[in-house]
């Protein structure tokens, strides 16, 4: 690590203080407000073509109407003005043709008269013929007049088919979606649940980054740690999991009882579907059946729990917490009777470590920001003792504290220094008569390079100390005489905490979010890897049990599904935002945060491609179906088409796709890999003929019966029941249709994962609601077999693995087919959806 260790430490203190949830949500509104922007003047720009496409076709269409049927013509202006307000209006493919027919039965009979009155409406229906063929010729007029003017229906249409379009809004912007052929009755259609589920499978990564003291060893030989919102019971010998789900946003310390089963955990407050801020809580639970046996402090807490403690010396009856508020208060509950017996203020800076003297349950220890407090409870009230620090250098932060077995508090700070704190009698000439005793450093030991992040206490009485800078991990005699030493891999960041494991075996938090097992003499792997940062890129193998992240930490990793481990991981010289398999399962391609984009071997790790297209960052990346090109999506509104050869180790470029007016956001091929789908910023929703030369599909209704490879688009007629009633449009991250096309999974930003049947074509479809994220789900894959789904979530650094359980036999096409009740006996359920 570099000399930055202090400052990073510091930041990650400060995370204890409201302020970056302050700050946090002022980005987020920024971003809103930025999205609005940039939705508005898509918006516009979109109003302003449809009001000259609309000035340019009503005069055609009147003209038309006029010379064929000036009843039509009455229809037409009573449609087009209602109270005096010009409106846009919709025509039916059965009117259009109708027009044809009437326009040349008027012309072959206008050609029989010699009348000059026939004459004149001889050159009036060959205007309308022109404007007829004029429709017929530009498919763009011809789908834009199918919007623009109402139907009028048709004696011999069937009912219920005259609409062959719906709208869903989006900020009050209207999308079409057009109804694929073969459902006949829109309106008959039943949205039923999944007949899948999800149960949580495995949970990959650690919060090391900016927790600390949270690692500890049960006795059952479970590892305890958080991530998300979910508390990890992690059996290291099994190298099994199980989960405590209970809280409703990110963890945030653990604490463990003096018998060694129950655990205590506190949470963030979150934020709800509103914005509005949500009480954070205490549970205590029971690690070996997984039971919440009591929840404290709800409405009594601020933004957030930052520290938790269990007594010692009378079997735990009480627990200590220090809130995030401004003035960090300070609560000791008999969280059995669910009793606060005081509370009180605590300071102003950072809190970052509290415990009860192990000895007796009236006196406490609180550490943070340039102090360290000593707390004495008595007859319901608390009085403290600040830490004088004399002769000594003051520190910026007193990271941790331990007390030793001879009853001494020895702190570790930001200056790497491990200090003896002991009681001093009263110095009544300096400090004048009625002067109590007060706290002093007994002794100060120079320890690492930089913090001194964690302390441990070994049984024998030894006590270890991690470093930041430094990386080391060094054991003390209990005088504190230096005994051994051993440094923890650069990789894995600096020593976040300590859990001993029999006196020689340890585990090890680090600050990357990893947790490593090992020992002195042997050295330490890694048994819990994780991101360090916000993951954006997700991919499955198209035949293993292989998944692919990417996000802003710059790092690729490829895990194992199967096996619940990380195979490996590179670096990157940017943020990777987006990756795709190539069909034949050899190769990865990953898109960059600077329009740069990779290839990497999965075997050798090796880059075999490297390409820019346009300098902003790109979206989305998807090979076609049988991997002989490759869709690059950007932010620069366009998407880049390559050729793919030698096995997906050749790339060179097709074609562009050009017509989106906002930036590139989800896509995906057609099963024939001729066409691809995408939406983008602003909402909109393109087709393309790619085997024709990109060419941008002006006629969207022609696209209504095509299949696609896979289903990540998240605008689209077959997905657009999983929007919720009032969506704004960003709520929707990501979603996966399955390989069976029977269910689809949506990641939203309300830290939820949702479960839909597909198609789910209906406003309101029922869904399974699945928490655990901490934070925005930003993108869900199913594994290529359909046993399991990933999601990511973003600021949260963690992965979900999903075990798919259910029938899964059912074919939910055609059961969406035969629920409309008038499919056409002659169509198979397996076309167009």
């Amino acid at each position: 690590m570099d000399g930055s260790t202090n400052s990073l430490d510091d930041v990650s203190a400060e995370s204890s203080t409201g302020f970056p949830d302050r700050l946090s949500l002022m980005e987020v509104r920024l971003q809103a407000q930025e999205d609005e922007i940039t939705l508005l003047k898509s918006s516009l720009a979109d109003a302003l073509r449809k009001l000259r496409l609309h000035d340019q076709q009503i005069p055609l269409l009147k003209q038309q109407l006029i010379a064929v049927n000036p009843a039509a013509a009455r229809v037409l202006n009573h449609s087009c003005y209602v109270d005096g307000v010009s409106k846009p209006c919709r025509l039916s493919t059965s009117s259009l043709d109708g027009l044809h027919h009437t326009s040349n039965r008027v012309r072959r009979n206008s050609e029989k008269s010699k009348d000059p009155q026939d004459k004149t409406k001889q050159r009036l229906s060959k205007k309308a013929a022109s404007s007829t063929n004029l429709l017929t010729r530009s498919p763009s007029l011809e789908s834009r007049a199918k919007d623009l003017i109402s139907s009028t229906g048709s004696q011999g249409s069937r009912r219920g088919t005259q609409n062959q379009s719906i709208k869903m809004f989006i900020r009050g912007r209207p999308i079409t979606m057009y109804i694929p052929s073969n459902i006949l009755n829109y309106e008959e259609l039943k949205m039923d649940l999944p007949s899948q589920k999800l149960d949580l499978d495995w949970v990959y990564g650690y919060r090391g980054r900016d927790c600390r003291a949270n690692l500890y060893l049960l006795p059952s030989g479970e590892a305890v740690y958080f991530i998300a919102c979910v508390v990890v019971l992690y059996h290291i010998s099994n190298q099994t999991q199980r989960h405590y789900r209970k809280h409703t946003d990110c963890v945030r310390c653990l604490a463990i009882h003096p018998d060694k089963v129950r655990v205590a955990s506190g949470q963030t407050a979150g934020v709800d579907k509103d914005g509005k801020p949500l009480q954070p809580f205490v549970h205590i639970w029971d690690s070996n059946t997984l039971v919440t046996l009591q929840q404290i402090g709800l409405g009594t807490f601020e933004r957030g729990v930052g520290a938790v403690a269990f007594s010692n010396s009378d079997n735990g009856t009480f627990l200590c917490v220090i809130d995030d508020s401004n003035e960090h208060m300070l609560s000791v509950w008999d969280w059995n009777k669910n009793i606060k017996h005081v509370e009180v203020k605590s300071t102003n800076e950072a809190v970052l470590a509290v415990d009860f003297s192990p000895t007796d349950t009236s006196n406490i220890v609180s550490s943070g920001k340039s102090h360290v407090y000593f707390w004495t409870m008595s007859a319901g009230t608390m009085t403290k003792k600040q830490g004088i620090f004399g002769k000594y250098k003051k520190p910026k932060f007193i990271m941790c504290f331990v007390f030793s077995l001879t009853g001494d508090v020895l702190t570790g700070d930001s200056e790497g220094n491990i200090l003896t704190w002991g009681k001093s009698a009263a110095d009544i000439k300096t400090l004048g008569k009625g002067a109590k005793e007060t706290f002093q450093i007994m002794k100060q030991t120079r320890a690492h390079e930089g913090s001194v992040f964690t302390l441990c206490v070994l049984q024998g009485g030894a006590i270890l100390s991690g470093g930041g800078k430094d990386r080391k991990i060094i054991r003390w005699s209990a005088d504190l005489a230096p005994e051994r030493e051993c440094e923890i891999p650069e990789n894995f960041g600096a020593v976040r905490t300590i859990a001993d494991v029999d006196g020689e075996e340890l585990l090890v938090g680090t600050t990357r979010n990893a947790i490593l097992r090992g020992t002195f003499s042997d050295g330490f792997v890694a048994i819990v890897q994780g991101h360090t940062d916000e993951m954006w890129g997700l991919a499955t193998h198209p035949s293993q049990n292989i998944f692919l992240t990417c996000g802003n930490d710059r790092q690729v990793c490829v895990w194992n599904s199967e096996d619940h481990k990380l195979d490996w991981c590179t670096p990157l010289e940017e943020s990777g935002l987006c990756a795709d398999f190539c069909p034949n399962g050899a190769l990865v391609s990953v898109g960059l945060s600077t329009g740069r984009w990779v290839v990497l071997d999965l075997q050798t790790k090796d880059v075999v491609s490297d390409l820019t297209d346009g300098n902003e960052q790109l979206s989305v990346m998807r090979y076609s179906p049988d991997g002989s090109f490759l869709a690059v999506g950007s932010h620069d509104n366009f998407i880049y088409i390559y050729s793919v050869t030698d096995g997906g180790r050749r790339y060179m470029r097709f074609g562009k796709c050009t017509g989106h007016s906002s930036f590139i956001t989800h896509l995906d091929w057609s099963k024939d890999g001729k066409y691809i789908m995408s939406n983008s910023g602003d909402y909109e929703i393109l087709y393309w003929d790619i085997a024709s030369g990109c060419k941008l599909l002006r006629n969207r209704f022609e696209s209504k019966d095509r299949e696609w490879a896979s289903y990540t688009c998240v605008l689209g007629f077959h997905v657009m029941g999983v929007w919720l009633e009032g969506s704004d449009g960003t709520d929707i991250n990501a979603l996966c249709r399955s390989h069976s096309e029977s269910m689809v999974a949506v990641a939203d930003d309300f830290c939820k994962v949702h479960l839909f049947q597909y198609p789910c074509p209906k406003p309101k479809a029922p869904s399974y609601k699945y928490e655990g994220h901490g934070s925005h789900v930003t993108n869900v894959r199913f594994t290529h077999k359909d046993s399991h789904l990933l999601s990511l979530g973003g600021k949260d650094t963690c992965i979900l693995q999903w075990r798919v359980k259910g029938a899964g036999t059912s074919d939910n096409k055609e059961h969406l087919a035969s629920s409309s009740s008038v499919c056409s006996s002659s169509s198979s359920p397996e076309n167009g959806l």
